[in-house]
């Protein structure tokens, strides 16, 4: 049986998309974060299994949906992600043959009307799908799967659709910069003034040029110099809660 969990939260703008894209999967379940808009509407109405619970982090909020669901596979995607049919086909056929503990997918990213090939999103592979049991999410923010034993990748694309306005990007970073500097500063980590100043610059460097973004055109500007503003934001939050 194959499983599939969602994180809620105020989706209705995406939710009945990415659903639409799991009718080969046995159950889809959301894990709601409060929602105050129209999303428990909407998954309702899907006939989705909703498990309310209040977010810690993003690791916790994934390992409480393991520990809730039977399936001996799982499979989890965003809210903001749709599983095209080709990867859904691999998703089943992959199950079937039972051959690894955990799958990479390829995932895609769709901002402003920009295919993403390159800089920071370019060429992403995700574990996002695993045995019940295999293993464990870990990380506050930008967590992971961690699986023990074999690792495939599965074909077709998982198609990601996040933040498509400058305003709505701001938002986001600015959480999870919040969410990264507060697992920083639990761990102990400190920061100063050359990492403030130059960690961003490097980190614009490094998306822009090493990782080719240029080659996105404008939309890899764009996407290098928000992600370098998020740089920016993790090591300020950091020094001023030490």
């Amino acid at each position: 049986m194959l499983t599939a969990i969602i994180l809620t939260k105020n989706e209705e703008k995406n939710i009945q998309r990415c659903i639409e894209s799991l009718g080969f999967c046995d159950e889809v379940v959301a894990v709601n974060d409060q929602s105050t808009d129209n999303t428990l509407k909407i998954l309702k109405k899907l006939k989705v299994k909703i498990l309310n619970n209040k977010m810690v982090n993003y690791a916790g909020q994934r390992n409480f949906a393991i520990e809730k669901i039977k399936s001996s596979w799982i499979l989890f995607v965003d809210a903001d992600e749709v599983v095209s049919k080709e990867l859904g086909a691999s998703i089943q056929e992959q199950v079937k043959k039972n051959d690894a503990n955990g799958y990479l997918v390829h995932r895609v990213d769709y901002i402003w009307n920009h295919k993403f090939k390159y800089g920071d999103v370019g060429n992403v592979w995700l574990l996002r799908l695993a045995r019940r049991g295999a293993g464990v999410w870990r990380g506050a923010v930008h967590e992971t799967w961690v699986v023990d034993g074999r690792i495939d990748k599965l074909e077709g694309e998982l198609s990601h659709y996040p933040h498509q306005t400058v305003v709505e990007f701001l938002k986001h970073i600015n959480n999870y910069s919040t969410l990264k500097a507060n697992e920083f500063y639990k761990n102990g980590r400190k920061t100063d003034i050359f990492e403030i100043i130059f960690g961003p610059i490097w980190r614009f460097k490094y998306l822009y040029f090493l990782k080719l973004g240029l080659l996105d055109g404008t939309a890899g500007f764009v996407h290098a110099m928000l992600m370098s503003f998020y740089v920016f934001l993790v090591a300020g939050k950091l020094y001023l809660k030490r």
